[in-house]
């Protein structure tokens, strides 16, 4: 397993207020490099596997951030390897913190799909009645296309009411998505 960690420095948001820092690793892992984004609260941004680390880089949105220092991950010292155990395969737990940007309808929707349990599944409307918005499942499903961190709210694991494999932003699409359940369920990676 190779990696690149980095410390970003600050950046100030919309509201003139400055984000904490925050520390960024680029991981090779066995399905391509994961590039993982977080702050001294929780993981903000995780990318899924891609061709190059630079692709890696670009998912966690590197111009909201200046300056790089080498570090350690600090408060997430297994993740990388956790990472690599997912995507070799195996039974991996993602219960880390989070410190996710989004509304609070996209946070709560992220909280119930971390419930879906490894290799199952549930559709956008059980989401949305589990989170006592049953005519929500359109907003549930745009909650999961904005999704920062996948694999750890495994959005993969989201379907259609009628058991269709609905969009998936990973490289591969619904392919990828499938791929990630067969995985999930005893296949190969």
């Amino acid at each position: 397993m190779v990696s690149l960690n980095k410390t970003l420095l600050p950046n100030t948001n919309m509201s003139g207020e400055q984000d904490s820092a925050c520390k960024y690793a680029l991981i090779s892992t066995v399905q391509g490099w994961v590039g993982i984004l977080v702050s001294s609260k929780g993981i903000r941004r995780l990318s899924l596997p891609q061709e190059s680390p630079s692709m890696a880089w670009e998912y966690l949105e590197p111009l909201k951030w200046a300056g790089a220092t080498e570090v350690e991950l600090g408060s997430f010292p297994d993740i990388e390897r956790r990472l690599e155990q997912y995507f070799r395969g195996e039974e991996t737990a993602f219960d880390d913190s989070l410190d996710i940007v989004g509304t609070a309808f996209q946070k709560r929707a992220w909280e119930v799909a971390r419930t879906i349990p490894r290799g199952e599944t549930r559709s956008y409307g059980w989401i949305a009645r589990s989170m006592g918005n049953p005519g929500a499942a359109r907003a549930v499903g745009q909650a999961m296309r904005s999704n920062p961190v996948p694999i750890i709210v495994p959005c993969h694991r989201v379907i259609g009411s009628d058991g269709r494999m609905c969009g998936y932003g990973g490289p591969d699409g619904v392919g990828q998505k499938l791929e990630f359940l067969e995985m999930e369920r005893g296949g190969n990676p």
